[in-house]
């Protein structure tokens, strides 16, 4: 028995978690006792006897100073072999399993309460993905991007060997995808029409396909792809808006659209992104998709976007808008319900819409 006991593979085992912000930035606490200044997930070693979720939850409160953290599911569990690269040169190490939990997000008023052990952690942050990976060794920035994502779009664990998926990759991690902050949408969305010496510079759209989800496309870049609703700036050949809307959706994600509806318009008070053309509005609407043809290269970029079918919510998430952002998402489905009929998008999981496109029933 001693002999089948000493054959048995051991290794290491730790435990962290994805926490976030009410916008979807990912914290990270920066430890003391790393020679390469990197950061870490909030989590720690399994001691011996205890389960990897009690970890988590000790761990939570030693290093935050919040107490009962809740954990909602597993998003990833990772093994790491003894010889990778990032494992610290000299550390005599049997390879790692390391679990990673969903640790939910936090309340301005519980970001307040943060208290680190200041002998451990020096500092905490809470960061957009694309940081997050620099400061992150980049095993472990895999691992946070697969665990993220995970719960953005609500798939199986992933299950992780040296930072790649062994499994079918999700589609947000299959396209890079990452959520970018936009302190703009802390501004209200104003229901009404907009006022005249307004400009409408911009027009997106909740587009709904008919079992209730809605489509967004994601534009591919070096430093990841970044997930937007379909529409975009209104052209001088636009004679309105919606114009806008319908040409932008059939540029970029090959949208053939239907009744679109404004639900309101948000202030972009110095239109810096549009050369400083000063205050103006940005449109949004909800609307129909009647169809979704073969995916083509979109003539402004010059490559083809990728396409997302989400819920409204987990769309709001993915688009970095905040709380004010799922407010909107619950306009626009209760519009997309009271309209046209369509249901309530239950939680799913975050699907690409294939290249040939879509049958619509």
């Amino acid at each position: 028995m001693a002999q089948y006991a000493a054959s048995r593979h051991a290794a290491w085992l730790g435990a962290a978690a994805i926490i976030t912000d009410e916008v979807g930035r990912v914290l990270l606490v920066h430890p003391t006792y790393r020679q390469d200044d990197s950061w870490l997930l909030p989590g720690g070693v399994v001691e011996s006897g205890e389960h990897p979720h009690v970890t988590c939850q000790r761990e939570i409160t030693e290093e935050l100073g919040l107490a009962d953290p809740p954990l909602a599911r597993v998003l990833a569990v990772h093994s790491l072999s003894p010889h990778h690269p990032d494992v610290q040169t000299g550390t005599p190490s049997p390879g790692e399993i390391r679990f990673v939990f969903d640790g939910g997000t936090l309340t301005p008023d519980q970001v307040e309460a943060i208290r680190l052990p200041r002998e451990e952690l020096s500092a905490y942050a809470f960061l957009e993905t694309r940081e997050a990976v620099q400061r992150l060794r980049p095993v472990d920035g895999q691992i946070m991007l697969a665990a993220y994502r995970a719960r953005l779009g609500n798939t199986a664990t992933a299950h992780l060997a040296d930072g790649r998926h062994i499994l079918d990759v999700p589609a947000l991690d299959r396209h890079d995808v990452h959520v970018r902050y936009r302190p703009l949408w802390d501004s209200p969305l104003h229901r009404g029409p907009v006022p005249e010496r307004l400009p409408v510079q911009q027009a997106w759209a909740w587009c709904f396909t008919p079992d209730g989800r809605v489509v967004l496309v994601a534009d591919p870049g070096p430093r990841g792809a970044l997930p937007m609703l379909p529409g975009g700036t209104v052209e001088k050949t636009d004679a309105t808006p919606e114009d806008t809307l319908h040409r932008e959706a059939a540029e970029e994600a090959q949208l053939t659209l239907a009744d679109p509806v404004r639900l309101g318009w948000v202030l972009d008070e110095t239109g810096e992104v549009y050369g400083g053309v000063g205050p103006n509005a940005r449109l949004r609407l909800a609307a129909r998709v009647t169809a979704i043809g073969p995916a083509t290269v979109d003539p402004a970029t010059g490559h083809p976007f990728a396409r997302l079918l989400a819920t409204p919510a987990q769309a709001a998430a993915l688009l970095g808008w905040g709380p004010p952002g799922a407010r909107q998402a619950q306009l626009a489905a209760e519009t997309a319900r009271e309209r046209w009929g369509l249901p309530t998008a239950r939680a799913a999981t975050i699907k690409e819409i294939p290249a040939e496109g879509m049958r619509l029933s």
